[in-house]
């Protein structure tokens, strides 16, 4: 910008929602999917839209190879973009594994791996399903209608893999923890311009909202004891979200036929990749240790690049902590820690999720293959063992997890 131009308002309000593609209603979550490409990309939409069939018939691997090689210039706009995404990251997880853990392959075929990448590098996405698409973009109203709302009985999502309703309610709750979020987003908003102005009265509120949203995200994080069946999760959905990147089960990462010669290695579908997290920690000066905040940044590189950069913006905004302190108000810190509590609070039910879902799984699939002994079924329903301890991004999940619940619980302001 020219100097002397009129910048000014620009570095009075650096957190404009519309600036980084945020939605006032949706926040982080693409506030109106796509549901279909245009006619010349019908060959993927068929594809994507019988993945779980032609993942259990073992035949989508086959169909992938007969799919034309479609150029990616008919996309048009964002939303456009976004779909075609999503469907070849579904593609591609289901054409990877296929045949389980114990049956990957080396190399993406050239008609799925250069339209995908060419659809990643124009959005700024990694080539590999992230919850960019898996949750933010693979949502529908099943009654368009508006005043029908965003209740979860009203919501479907877009594309799926195999898991059925549990991969089903998997997405959509995490759909409405993310859409919970959306006030907490707004207060950050109302704080950073309340810590502008030297507005403690605006800052108060703001805080108020956002400890509010965050249990809301708690509350919203329950409901996938109601959607979602820990021995479906554990032996049949997770395995479509790993990556190729500290996997053991594809140590080597993937070639991308006609992109690159050499394999590629990107982390699986990971929560670590939602901004929502990312924002509130960074508001509220959140420092986790170095292992943890190397993982959490490299996780960075999975969002669409506005997300990160409204992220980065409130990094470089003036420290809300150091505000709090030297403003001396009880109230203030007050609001400040229950913001911080609400924050530990999430990241311990989500600690009690994750032992349900993963490690009791893990237990209990492990001794029932004990149990079948050679009776056991096909790759897909045997433990994938690769992963046992670790997310689908590739951390160690219960110790990250607990190390970044320890290290915002030491984010609260003493007395």
């Amino acid at each position: 910008m020219e100097p002397g131009g009129d910048g000014t308002e620009e570095t009075l309000l650096p957190l404009e929602l519309s600036r980084f593609q945020l939605s006032e209603e949706f926040g982080f979550l693409l506030p109106r999917p796509l549901t279909e490409l245009p006619a010349p990309y019908a060959p993927w939409m068929e594809i994507a839209q019988d993945l779980p069939q032609l993942i259990s018939s073992r035949q989508l691997r086959a169909r992938v190879q007969q799919m034309p090689q479609l150029s990616t210039w008919q996309l048009r706009g964002h939303e456009e973009l976004r779909l075609a995404h999503l469907v070849l990251s579904f593609i591609t997880m289901g054409y990877l594994w296929q045949e389980g853990e114990e049956g990957t392959v080396k190399v993406l075929p050239r008609n799925l791996a250069v339209p995908f990448w060419e659809v990643s590098q124009t959005l700024g996405l990694p080539p590999i399903l992230s919850h960019a698409d898996f949750v933010l973009a693979n949502w529908r109203r099943k009654n368009p209608t508006p005043s029908a709302g965003c209740a979860h009985r009203n919501l479907d999502t877009i594309i799926l893999l195999p898991g059925g309703e549990s991969l089903r309610g998997f997405i959509l709750v995490t759909f409405l923890v993310e859409k919970a979020a959306v006030p907490g987003i707004k207060a950050i908003v109302q704080a950073v311009h309340a810590i502008l102005q030297q507005d403690e009265e605006s800052l108060h509120k703001a805080l108020q909202q956002l400890a509010e949203a965050i249990g809301d995200m708690s509350q919203a994080l329950k409901r996938m004891h109601d959607h979602v069946d820990p021995a479906v999760f554990y032996a049949v959905i997770r395995i479509f979200l790993s990556g190729w990147k500290d996997n053991p089960a594809m140590p080597e990462g993937l070639i991308y036929e006609g992109v690159a010669e050499e394999p590629l290695r990107y982390s699986g579908g990971s929560a670590a990749q939602s901004s929502v997290l990312h924002a509130f920690d960074e508001l509220l000066g959140i420092r986790h240790g170095q292992h943890s905040s190397a993982f959490l940044h490299r996780m960075r590189d999975y969002m669409p690049p506005p997300h990160r950069a409204f992220v980065e913006e409130i990094h470089r905004a003036p420290s809300l902590r150091q505000v709090v302190l030297s403003s001396g108000s009880v109230r203030l810190r007050t609001a400040f820690n229950r913001c911080v509590s609400a924050l530990v609070d999430f990241r311990s039910y989500h600690i009690i999720i994750v032992t349900k879902y993963i490690t009791v799984a893990a237990a209990k699939a492990k001794a029932r293959q004990a149990e079948l002994g050679d009776r056991a079924g096909p790759p897909t329903v045997k433990p994938p063992s690769a992963l046992e301890a670790k997310g689908t991004g590739g951390s160690h999940i219960s110790i990250f997890l607990k190390s970044i619940r320890d290290s915002t619980r030491a984010g609260l302001i003493p007395a």
